[in-house]
């Protein structure tokens, strides 16, 4: 297992005192860090039989499986499935949900973000990071109503829930602001706290941790799948994150050809931009004309799940936006000298 230094080491809120123990694994670098930590303090409290771990799947938006050289290296939900067995959560008890809506059938399917984007009409921005609540935390907080109903019933208060998450403040602004430990939500039936373990972990502390790890970390950090470098993407959320750097956009496109083209089709029928400041299409263009970082593997994107996706897209693509893209008349900047800005 590997060890922890002094500087690590974190003051675990009262884990005896929650019903549920509920760590959010996203299958990247941090979650599973996070899950190490956690179950650390969860094994010291004894209350490990009150574990359960979410996953909130973004379906074919995520990083897949890919098979390099006759090595298969596991796809974003598989390595959250890992993450929790790795530190003993058992399998009943890891959770994997996605947000869904009403099929012709009568059952659920799944609703992708994307599809979400194209049906909004906007893509999430910095102040409006919808994305984070409408594909996350709304899909796992409904994942609890059945849980939270039968134990109500059963205790006869509200059900008291830790929410607990691999946010670090190396990741931004926002999240250095963000406390370690807090109350998120309190009604009649659950109190949510929240509490942020690795909150104060560096990157390269990260890394250094994943070196003698029991569990492997995602192929897109790296410049190619098991070279072990780091130098591939900086994050692993979805695969063309509206909040991730160019490099790792540019990076992303090249891997997910099919997936960049989908995005673009969203933003040239809807008219937001994909971000204020980029279009994807001139991210596309720019690694065209002025290159973009080698990819390392390229994604076929070709599978029943990327077909689904795609057509649910087409149709939201269809109605009418439920918002006017009036971000999207901002001035962008340029990616380089010689890519133009375009309105």
């Amino acid at each position: 297992m590997p060890s922890r230094s002094a500087h690590h080491l974190v003051k675990a809120p009262d884990l005896a005192s929650y019903d549920l123990l509920a760590p959010q694994l996203s299958g990247g670098k941090d979650s599973a860090v996070m899950n190490y930590v956690f179950m650390e303090s969860a094994q010291r409290a004894g209350v490990t039989d009150r574990v359960t771990s979410y996953h909130s799947s973004l379906g074919a938006l995520e990083w897949p499986a890919v098979v390099v050289n006759g090595v298969r290296y596991p796809g974003v939900s598989e390595l959250a499935a890992l993450q929790s067995a790795a530190f003993g959560i058992p399998a009943d008890r890891h959770v994997e949900v996605t947000r869904t809506l009403p099929a012709p059938d009568g059952t659920r399917m799944p609703h992708s973000l994307l599809t979400e984007i194209a049906a909004y009409g906007r893509f999430p921005r910095m102040g409006s990071p919808y994305c984070r609540k409408a594909a996350k935390e709304s899909v796992v907080s409904a994942a609890w109503t059945p849980l939270v109903t039968r134990m109500k019933r059963e205790l006869g208060r509200p059900v008291r829930i830790l929410k607990v998450m691999g946010l670090r403040s190396d990741e931004g602004p926002d999240r250095k602001k963000r406390p370690a430990f807090r109350n998120v939500q309190t009604n009649s039936a659950r109190i949510v706290d929240e509490w942020l373990p690795v909150k104060d972990w560096s990157t390269e502390a990260v890394k250094d941790w994943h070196a003698t790890a029991p569990v492997p970390y995602c192929w897109t950090y790296d410049s190619a799948p098991g070279a072990g470098d780091w130098t591939g993407t900086s994050r692993c959320s979805c695969s063309l994150c509206v909040y991730a750097s160019r490099r790792d956009l540019l990076l992303a496109s090249g891997r997910r050809p099919r997936l960049a083209e989908l995005y673009a089709e969203v933003e040239r029928v809807r008219g937001d931009s994909f971000r204020a400041d980029w279009r994807i299409s001139d991210l596309i263009q720019h690694a065209r004309t002025c290159g973009a970082p080698d990819p390392g593997v390229v994604c076929a994107d070709d599978g029943p799940d990327f077909a689904a996706l795609q057509a649910q897209v087409r149709s939201a693509l269809k109605l009418e936006p439920r918002k006017e893209p009036d971000l999207a008349r901002k001035r962008g900047r340029a990616l380089c000298g010689d890519c133009a800005v375009q309105q």
